[in-house]
């Protein structure tokens, strides 16, 4: 097997830093842009908006599922390489046809598309920043991969209002992920996985994590665990001018433009500083669970607090979303768990597929959000809060099933 590598900052940590800032760029873009690229196509009441925006995110997320699936997969049997080349290029050709889009059907497909290839990016890069690192540091950089990512969509919030044209961003994000390829030909396969390649084992098969209850289980409860993330970023970022509306606050024509792109920026500022944060936390604790409880406990704390004030100014309602944000900060914790609980074997299918049904699963928290508000008829608060009961408790459930996976050796197979 070839060596691990002892320092942190290698070209493996700095790729797969970069690849995941492309990734999140382009995975929030549309969040940013919802309103005005549906306006320009002829959609333009707030309800159709919503809607429509709600359409187009399920068919992106539902691309993520496909495509974690796919990924996953093809990481185990062909190489982590193969995934890190192919998603990238799907993606980014996919993110530059977006910008010529004029149709809401043909968007859907695009962002199927897209999300697609966005799918495989986290998860290969993860999984080879865990194999090639020392189980000392493999956290470290997890945390650093996670934390420099995360800032792609603080960026694009910055571009997205410098550039002003919808489409242009989307010409923007594809580019780049076109230009980070040539810094992808430096790299070389993961050395544990050459090293299992030549084992006669089998690889890449979900058979493999449904065999056995325990297996299965350890599973569902790392996807679970996540999801409450994802809740912060697609209800109270994403959807935060319905947000707003629901809390009563007032926003001029001006102002409630920019409303998704500054509360996407502040939410990932947010979660940029807590994944260093909680990161550190596990590193001091020498423990992933109790580093993910702590944070889990402070998103539920933080939720209270911004209904409380939230509702008082615009201040207070993106202070909020920026402490929710950085409570959400264990998503790089929670790809290091995703990693370590599994064999070399499978290890590409779980750290691309657990992630991508976490993302994927914003399709449920808007089937259950337009449920709650069109269906009840609800608020955009009390949808908002019924889905994080729902969340939260499936979360909390979750934590009570992984195993500390801090230290553990990852050079093993599944049987």
């Amino acid at each position: 097997m070839k060596q691990k590598s002892t320092s942190l900052f290698n070209i493996v940590v700095i790729v797969a830093a970069l690849g995941y800032f492309v990734d999140i760029f382009d995975l929030l873009l549309f969040g940013m842009i919802r309103t005005s690229s549906l306006k320009d196509i002829g959609i333009t009441t707030k309800e159709a908006i919503e809607r429509y925006g709600l359409m187009l995110d399920n068919w992106q997320m539902t691309g993520m599922l496909v495509g974690g699936l796919f990924w996953g997969i093809l990481g185990d049997k062909k190489g982590r390489l193969s995934v890190l080349f192919g998603s990238i290029l799907t993606y980014s050709i996919a993110n530059i046809c977006n910008g010529f889009v004029k149709d809401v059907h043909v968007y859907a497909i695009l962002r199927f598309a897209a999300g697609f290839g966005l799918a495989g990016e986290l998860g290969a890069g993860v999984t080879m920043v865990n194999e090639v690192l020392d189980k000392e540091k493999r956290g470290l950089g997890t945390a650093f991969v996670a934390g420099t990512g995360i800032l792609g969509a603080v960026v694009g919030g910055f571009v997205v209002k410098w550039l002003g044209d919808w489409r242009m961003c989307y010409f923007v994000g594809g580019g780049m992920g076109l230009m980070l390829l040539l810094l992808r030909i430096g790299v070389l396969e993961s050395g544990m996985y050459d090293t299992m390649k030549k084992q006669d084992v089998k690889r890449g098969s979900l058979l493999l994590i449904f065999q056995k209850k325990e297996r299965w289980t350890k599973y569902l409860a790392v996807i679970l665990i996540a999801i409450p993330i994802w809740y912060i970023i697609q209800l109270y970022a994403k959807y935060s001018p319905e947000l707003a509306d629901g809390m009563g606050l007032i926003f001029s024509d001006t102002d409630r433009k920019a409303v998704p792109i500054n509360a996407i920026m502040l939410a990932y500022f947010g979660l940029t500083l807590g994944d260093f944060a909680c990161g550190l936390l596990s590193q001091k604790l020498k423990s992933r669970k109790k580093a993910i409880i702590i944070f889990m406990s402070m998103a539920i704390t933080f939720i209270a607090l911004f209904f409380i004030v939230g509702a008082t100014n615009k201040y207070f309602f993106y202070a909020g979303i920026t402490l929710l944000g950085f409570a959400g900060g264990y998503w790089a914790v929670f790809m290091s768990t995703a990693a370590e609980s599994f064999g070399t074997n499978i290890r590409s299918t779980v750290t691309n597929t657990a992630p991508n049904f976490v993302r994927g699963a914003v399709v449920l928290i808007n089937l259950m959000y337009e449920f709650f508000k069109y269906s009840m008829h609800f608020n955009s608060v009390y949808a908002n809060i019924f889905v994080g009961i729902i969340v939260f408790t499936g979360g909390i459930w979750a934590w009570t099933k992984l195993e500390e996976t801090f230290g553990k050796d990852l050079d093993y197979v599944e049987a």
